[in-house]
């Protein structure tokens, strides 16, 4: 049987043999805004705890049959990344320090402050998230399309579908979209779908070419267009490309002949154009040439029309940059999931890049990589929230319930805010200095 997590509480394994500690603790837990998943032995525990568990687990150490360090190391084999709290009584002690070198997730000497487990319990689950958010990041990048076309939203999927339908046919095409969407890619996608994929693939970036080395380097014999012979003409950024450009491709586009200056006849070149272009560039493009290769037009959405792709798609970036990099992939931090879930993408698929990029090579990932100032209103909202609560428990010298009652929340919200915001309570505490007396 596997435990699931059916309303997305925080979930809490309870093992222990002692009825009445059994039940004072899940009540505690449950105030707290966790689910508890009550055991009375470890062998019960074994049999519903998978590496799909979405929890940690909080054990007694002495039980009988199979005792709380036992159950800890077998936990470990079925998933190493699982958090194992251990509470443990005094003799227990020097035990519980080997099973913590050994990869136990924390230790709890009885009698303990509720206080206590509820701080070492916020972070276990903040971290057990973020393994989990890796996994299925992982798992999911593994199953996606073979396409490089990485997305699973219904435009995405669309546009796949497109494309594996126009690539067998020699139709011109435009590809429009923002920059950074990918519009090269999914040229290149279609040339490599259809009978020329063996032919050449020639780009022609058009903003970039000056008139004059137009006859030389474009519409020679053994120009720009000549080299496309028999494959793919790509002309990126046409809404971009100057008159004399467009006027000169007309007759390209119209009968597939080549004019070269000084020759009498125009030859003929067996190719395909694709071209690209933004948006509404209708009036930037000689109507001559814009409805010839317009014959098929294909848009592809911005990132921020496609948010639901963006942890599937920075999963395949991030895998991608750290081959390309020689680097080991990185977890996903609090802050970069923070990051990917508010940021809106205006470079799109680009900037995500360059963003995976950072987060390989170690620039991206702690909190204080994204400045205030620069921050989104929730991510201001989050870090003002974040801040209360360590200034409320700072001032009240470490004492949660005087925390609480100073920041005038539930103690359930409280502790909710404490595990969604990732704030470490065992450790502030520590850093606090006692009160004077």
């Amino acid at each position: 049987m596997t435990v699931t997590d059916a309303d997305d509480m925080p979930v809490v394994a309870l093992v222990d043999d002692d009825d009445d500690l059994r039940t004072a603790l899940a009540q505690t837990l449950d105030l707290a805004g966790y689910r508890v998943v009550p055991f009375t032995g470890a062998e019960a525990a074994l049999a519903a705890i998978d590496s799909a568990f979405p929890g940690v687990v909080v054990t007694d150490v002495r039980m009988p049959q199979i005792g709380g360090i036992e159950l800890f190391r077998r936990l470990r084999e079925c998933d190493p990344d699982l958090p194992v709290l251990l509470m443990t009584g005094h003799a227990d002690v020097p035990m519980a320090v080997d099973a913590l070198k050994a990869g136990a997730w924390d230790f709890l000497t009885k009698p303990f402050d509720p206080e206590a487990l509820l701080a070492a319990l916020a972070r276990a689950v903040a971290q057990r998230s973020l393994v989990l958010d890796n996994r299925r990041l992982r798992a999911l990048a593994l199953v996606a399309d073979a396409s490089p076309l990485v997305g699973r939203s219904i435009a995405i999927e669309r546009l796949r579908d497109t494309i594996a339908v126009v690539a067998q046919t020699d139709i011109d095409i435009l590809i429009e979209g923002e920059t950074g969407t990918g519009k090269e890619l999914v040229a290149r996608l279609i040339h490599r779908g259809g009978r020329r994929a063996r032919a050449p693939f020639v780009g022609i970036a058009c903003a970039a070419l000056p008139d004059a080395l137009l006859d030389e380097e474009m519409f020679a014999a053994r120009g720009t267009v000549a080299a496309a012979r028999g494959g793919t003409l790509f002309l990126d950024d046409i809404d971009r490309a100057s008159p004399a450009l467009q006027e000169r491709l007309v007759p390209l586009a119209e009968d597939r002949t080549l004019r070269i200056a000084g020759v009498h006849d125009a030859m003929p070149v067996d190719l395909r154009l694709i071209a690209t272009a933004a948006e509404q560039a209708e009036d930037r493009v000689l109507p001559a040439l814009f409805y010839r290769l317009a014959a098929v037009r294909l848009r592809i959405p911005p990132l921020r029309e496609r948010l639901d792709d963006v942890p599937l798609l920075f999963a395949h970036l991030v895998d991608t940059a750290a081959a390309r990099l020689r680097r080991p992939i990185p977890p996903l931090t609090h802050a970069v999931r923070q990051h990917l879930a508010t940021h809106r993408w205006p470079g799109n698929v680009r900037e995500l890049a360059h963003f995976a990029d950072r987060v390989v090579i170690g620039l991206e990932g702690a909190e204080a990589d994204h400045p205030i100032a620069a921050a989104t209103l929730p991510e201001r909202v989050d870090s003002f929230e974040r801040q209360a609560i360590i200034d409320a428990v700072t001032a009240a010298g470490g004492e949660i319930g005087v925390a609480i009652q100073q920041l005038g929340l539930p103690r359930k919200t409280f502790y909710y805010k404490v595990q969604r915001l990732g704030i470490d309570l065992t450790t502030l505490r520590r850093s606090i200095a006692p009160p004077r007396p």
